[in-house]
This record gives structure tokens, C-alpha cells and sequence, in this order.
């Protein structure tokens, strides 16, 4: 018998719908702290934060690890390539939600939500809202995979036009054109809005410093909806000072949670949402189906597996 653990909770409903579908799996629903579970289980599925070396030193007969996110990037991933591990994520499933966020963002600084919410708070009537249109302006997107895509895809419906950029500048759905991260800098002064929903690689650590924000248009649009290593905070908070751009909205940072004294909070400009763009009630059904085909596969001695990640390139 196959025995899987999941170290995060599932809906009761969820559990049903795995044992009558798997009847010869045995689930266990406890976490990485459980020593017995963690002994027998071949299959851990897992938000990946809490695998650890020592994770793997006492999971004697684990042989594929189910992370329910897209980011990999806290994983011991050496550690796991050197027990021959297979590691699958849920890459895609967050395209729907974040998606939603960024044009949530976007439409509310268009049209002056955040202006006309304060306004009522206050009781003040006045029509200098400042509202602009989205329709028109271009829209540099970092990182059009899945999630990247399907934001060009909403964008070129308001009349945006999209340009993807990515390590070798391949065609991507939803893109009017594409540049390479070598481009950017030449990129940049052109276009309206930046979107960046790249994953934190070796590659992308660092990608956008200072002199990039001093390139962008004063009324530009920065959105960092992927990971808060993009770029250096000190010099993200000094280009805001500066007022280089009109706007940061972002969803990470370089440490979470943002500490309460963090000047981000204040800053003019600024939206910090707390790492919740990918947040909704569908998330684990999602994730779930997912597993639930990459299961069938191993229990069948399959190949068709969905999402399988290269562990050197860690994505």
C-alpha cells in the first residue's frame, strides 16, 4: 500500500473525495513533525516550507514530494536531488487569483479607488479624481508563464499592449512582442506598467535594481506580484523616496512578514499587500487536482506527469 502524508490540513469533504478515489492509498493528515508518518510515507504532500534536511534524514522511504505551491525556493533542493527524490508542484493554479489581483490594483489606481474611498471617509465631495485609463498603455510582463500569460491575456482585453521578457525572449501566449532580460534597460523608458511574477532563481535574484527604476516613466505602474528578491528593498524604498515612479504595488518582499516598523508601510506610493494575490477558496481543490492526476500516474507505473520540476534549475 502506497502511503501518503499531507502536512497541511484538507477539507473533510477533500479527504473523502481522495479515499474513495484512491482506496488502495493510505492518507495520513498530521505534519513534518509526526516521526511515524514521516518514517513510512512515499509520498509527501507539502506547502514546502517545512521540508528541511532533517526532514529528509527521517523520511527513510520517501520517494516523491507533492509541494502545493509554485515556489521552491526555501526547499533544500540540493538535498533532494542527491536522494533522487521526484519533486512536482502546482504550477498554473495560481494564474486565476493572481490575475484577479493585479488587475484589482491596476483598475483601482486607474480610476482613483483608493482617492474616492477617502474621499467618502471624509465626507468630501469633489470630481479632481486624476483618473486615467488603462486602455492604451503598454505593460512589460517579467516572467509570462502561466500567471504572466493569462495577466496579457485580461490586459490585451482593456486595449494594453503586452510585452513579455523572460531569460531567452521565446514566444509566450497573450505577448505582442518579447524582449530577453538583456533588453531591459532599453525597455524600460517605454512602457507604462511593470509586472513581475518571475520565481526566485539564481537568474532572477537581483534582476531590477535602482538604475532600472531611474530608467522607468515618472507615472509608471511597478507591480512585483512573484518574489521579493527582484530587487534589493534598501534600493527599491530609495527609488520611491525619489518618487522615480508613481507607484509599487507589492505582494512580496525580501523577508516575511514585513516587520511592523518597516518604512514600506508609509511610504507614498506604496501598497503593500501581505503575500495574499494568490489567495482563494479554490486553492487546494486545485491543487489537489493536480495531485490527483500525478497519483493515478504513479500508482499505474505512468509517465504523464503534470508539473514535474528540473531540480537544478529549480523550477
Amino acid at each position: 500500500m502506497t502511503n501518503v502524508l499531507f502536512t497541511f490540513p484538507v477539507k473533510e469533504y477533500l479527504i473523502e473525495e481522495l479515499q474513495t478515489e484512491f482506496p488502495e492509498v493510505k492518507f495520513t493528515f498530521s505534519s513534518s513533525k509526526d516521526q511515524d508518518a514521516l518514517k513510512s510515507a512515499e509520498i509527501i504532500v507539502t506547502y514546502g516550507e517545512d521540508i528541511s534536511v532533517d526532514t529528509l534524514n527521517q523520511a527513510l522511504a520517501l520517494k516523491w514530494l507533492m509541494v502545493a505551491s509554485a515556489g521552491l525556493e526555501k526547499m533544500p533542493l540540493s538535498e533532494i536531488s542527491k536522494r533522487n527524490i521526484f519533486v512536482t508542484n502546482v504550477k498554473g493554479i495560481h494564474k486565476t487569483p493572481m490575475t484577479e489581483s493585479v488587475m484589482a490594483h491596476l483598475l483601482a489606481l486607474k480610476r482613483a479607488l483608493p482617492w474616492m474611498y477617502k474621499q467618502q471617509e471624509n465626507s468630501e465631495w469633489s470630481k479632481r479624481s486624476g483618473s486615467t485609463e488603462l486602455f492604451g498603455s503598454t505593460a512589460l510582463i517579467i516572467g509570462p508563464g502561466a500567471i504572466g500569460s493569462e495577466i496579457g491575456r485580461l490586459l490585451q482585453a482593456f486595449g494594453v499592449t503586452t510585452i513579455g521578457c523572460n531569460r531567452s525572449g521565446k514566444n509566450a501566449p497573450n505577448m505582442n512582442s518579447m524582449i530577453t532580460f538583456d533588453q531591459l534597460s532599453d525597455e524600460l523608458p517605454k512602457v507604462d506598467i511593470v509586472i513581475s511574477v518571475l520565481p526566485s532563481t539564481p537568474e532572477t535574484r537581483g534582476l531590477l535594481t535602482y538604475d532600472h527604476f531611474v530608467l522607468m516613466k515618472e507615472d509608471a505602474i511597478f507591480m512585483n506580484f512573484g518574489r521579493g528578491d527582484l530587487i534589493k528593498e534598501e534600493q527599491l524604498i530609495q527609488a520611491m523616496q525619489e518618487r522615480q515612479i508613481s507607484y509599487a504595488v507589492l505582494d512580496v518582499f525580501e523577508k516575511e512578514p514585513l516587520d511592523e516598523n518597516h518604512p514600506l508601510w508609509k511610504m507614498e506610493g506604496v501598497i503593500v499587500s501581505p503575500h495574499v494575490s494568490s489567495h482563494s477558496s479554490e486553492y487546494v481543490p486545485r491543487a489537489l487536482k493536480i495531485f490527483r492526476h500525478n497519483l493515478h500516474e504513479w500508482t499505474e507505473a505512468g509517465t504523464n506527469f503534470q508539473n514535474v520540476i528540473d531540480l537544478e534549475k529549480g523550477y
